[in-house]
């Protein structure tokens, strides 16, 4: 496994919210194998998609989007 450098982030960059999900041992591998060849880690990869999906969504149905609210204060 690489190991990755990490970079002192701001206290409003810490990631402190859990998501839980069960996968199929398949799911996991074919997620961990589109993250590795993004260059990402596992979670950033998750984390990214699933931003860009309910970004979609819910600007789709012209609702908020809280995390873009956030960036744009």
């Amino acid at each position: 496994m690489k190991k990755i450098k990490k970079s002192r982030k701001s206290p409003d960059a810490i990631k402190t919210e859990y998501i839980e999900i069960r996968v199929e041992k398949s799911e996991k591998d074919t997620f961990r194998a589109a993250a590795d060849a993004a260059g990402l880690p596992l979670s950033g990869w998750i984390r990214q998609r699933l931003r860009r999906d309910a970004k979609k969504e819910l600007e789709d149905l012209g609702l908020p989007v809280a995390f873009l609210e956030r960036l744009s204060e």
